[in-house]
């Protein structure tokens, strides 16, 4: 597994799996930018970043950051997250204002900007690598936060008023619900995971692919990397 070999195996084993409980999100979440702030400094602590190297913003829903890194993938092509650092090495974050309705998609988009500073911050990927970001979604499993992630990877939604009826639907990230499903399923392959608790969390069309993934792994014998099976 290539993040192995850029963080190490440990990281892998030795990560405490994120779950939307109040054990993991003891702060109370309202939607303010001081939520957000907290959010970000619990995520980056699980993730093993400095929060305090970091600077963090808003930026408001209005479509002007669109061209500069499309994380966000849905009809308007609006970004979720931006993350960039300066010359001087110093780590921006910016999450959309939109964000802060949803504190599962918020999470998700922390882990993966977060995933940014990780891997880009010290040279550890080349930015121009066309699998940066797929490898940066995994790399959120890989730390913990994969439920989040995988979770927040596809969304359908319906609405309704008293004159109109609809629906929507959107991606955040740059895998597949499928391939989260497996990549979690690999996970717990790694840690010696055969029913996980953490697999509770997961949504109905994770959980498939989860179980599929893992029953597959099995039947295959599929040898862990990180150590015997």
């Amino acid at each position: 597994m290539r993040l192995g070999g850029i963080l190490g195996a440990h990281r892998l084993l030795e990560a405490k799996v994120a779950l939307p409980t109040p054990e993991h999100f003891l702060d109370t979440y309202d939607g303010s930018e001081k939520a957000l702030h907290r959010m970000f400094r619990r995520i980056a602590i699980a993730m093993q970043v400095n929060p305090s190297e970091i600077e963090i913003t808003v930026y408001p829903s209005d479509g002007l950051a669109r061209n500069l890194l499309p994380f966000y993938s849905m009809n308007t092509s609006e970004a979720a997250g931006l993350y960039f650092h300066d010359p001087a090495n110093a780590a921006h974050v910016s999450i959309n204002e939109s964000q802060l309705k949803e504190p599962m998609g918020l999470v998700a988009t922390l882990a993966h900007e977060l995933g940014h500073v990780i891997l880009l911050r010290p040279g550890l990927v080349d930015p121009n690598e066309p699998d940066m970001e797929p490898l940066n979604d995994l790399l959120t499993v890989f730390l913990g936060l994969g439920v989040f992630t995988a979770n927040s990877a596809f969304r359908f939604e319906q609405h309704a008023t008293d004159t109109t009826q609809g629906w929507s639907t959107r991606r955040l990230g740059y895998l597949s619900e499928e391939l989260f499903g497996y990549a979690l399923a690999r996970f717990a392959l790694e840690r010696g995971e055969v029913k996980p608790g953490w697999a509770s969390f997961l949504s109905a069309n994770i959980a498939h692919y989860f179980k599929k993934s893992a029953a597959w792994l099995d039947s295959n014998r599929v040898p862990r990397l990180f150590g015997d099976r």
